[in-house]
């Protein structure tokens, strides 16, 4: 059995496995202008990867996973594909701009006579060398002035268990605050837990990938070609989030920073046990969480949030340091006005200054 032309996913490939136990399933990747398929891989049950990657070069296939500026990326960094060899179109009929943005020299052709195919696809290399398709880079997005992958992220959430599909979009519901939101369909029986896969994905993915929301859907919506409707996906609501047993806040200072965190987060309600970053919060949004804390009293820093994310910590810290201990103050006498010259050439030669 042979898949082509659309990426498959894991759970399909074990679900083809235990239907057709002794059916061959090959996964192959090429776009038109490279004469279709030129990279394939042999689908197994064992060792499972919790991912179908597209595979190998074929026969008289060169593939490389280049940057913006077609320098080659490092193993397991993403980068585009493109694709060199004799199946490499001449370009596009009538459209010329077009075959030079796509069609390119081959820079690693020593005799300059070789081109490349800019696929405008995603991937990057495994350790066992083969490639791992990540989705267009039409999906690409920038939130906070960091450039995102949301092929990455999908493939990534796709992979943990009771997953079957995943889907990630940036959504800005409130203007100016742009956040990632997942969309999954799980396995039968299986409900997914938000702070749970935030957790898993929390090792794979760097903190600024980490999506907001993840929202539970039977079906993905469909335009009426059959594909997916990203614009018809829902909002997030409350339940998508990864809050933790409720708890009220107790204090002033707890319930201030959960008053304010409901309205910055847009939750309707924040326990004392929930934490800033599991909610939605990133780096940009701390800075106006500072400035509204200063306006009710309170002050905090950057470094504490960071420190201390969860609610009830935080206040804690931030009580602590509203209200320092005090100490006993040492009194003059004990306290020599200078260093004599010796002492100060000992200090000097002690750390080398």
């Amino acid at each position: 059995m042979l898949c082509s032309g659309e990426a498959l996913p894991h759970a399909l490939q074990m679900r083809c496995h235990r239907i057709w136990p002794d059916v061959e399933l090959h996964n192959l990747y090429g776009p038109t202008e490279a004469a279709v398929d030129v990279t394939a891989w042999q689908c197994r049950p064992e060792p499972d990867l919790g991912i179908v990657p597209i595979g190998y070069p074929i026969a008289n296939t060169q593939i490389y996973i280049l940057d913006s500026d077609l320098q080659p990326v490092p193993l397991g960094v993403a980068g585009e594909i493109h694709i060199g060899g004799i199946q490499v179109a001449r370009g596009y009929l009538n459209r010329p701009a077009l075959t030079a943005e796509r069609f390119i020299t081959d820079p690693f052709n020593k005799d300059g006579s070789g081109r490349l195919y800019k696929t405008g696809d995603l991937g990057r290399w495994l350790p066992n060398g083969s490639i791992e398709y990540l989705g267009r880079n039409d999906f690409q997005v920038k939130i906070r002035g960091l450039r995102i992958e949301l092929g990455e992220i999908e493939a990534r959430l796709a992979a943990c268990a009771g997953i079957r599909e995943a889907v990630v979009i940036a959504r800005e519901d409130v203007p100016g605050d742009k956040r990632l939101v997942a969309y999954l369909i799980p396995e039968t029986g299986h409900t997914p837990d938000p702070a749970e896969l935030r957790r898993q994905l929390a090792g794979q993915l760097a903190d600024y990938m980490l999506p907001s929301a993840f929202v539970t859907l039977e079906q993905f919506p469909l335009s009426t070609n059959g594909k997916l409707d990203r614009q018809a996906l829902p909002a997030p609501d409350g339940g998508s989030v990864a809050v933790r047993a409720y708890e009220a806040p107790q204090g002033p200072t707890e319930t201030v920073i959960s008053a304010l965190w409901q309205e910055l987060l847009h939750l309707e309600q924040v326990g004392r046990h929930d934490q800033f970053f599991e909610l939605g919060g990133h780096s940009l949004l701390i800075v106006t969480f500072i400035e509204r804390l200063r306006q009710q009293g309170l002050s905090a820093t950057v470094r504490l949030v960071f420190t201390a994310p969860i609610l009830a910590d935080m206040a804690a810290a931030i009580d602590a340091e509203q209200n320092p201990a005090t100490a006993t103050a040492i009194p003059p006498n004990l306290i020599p006005a200078a260093f004599s010259q010796p002492q100060t050439e000992t200090v000097m030669e002690e750390f080398h200054l």
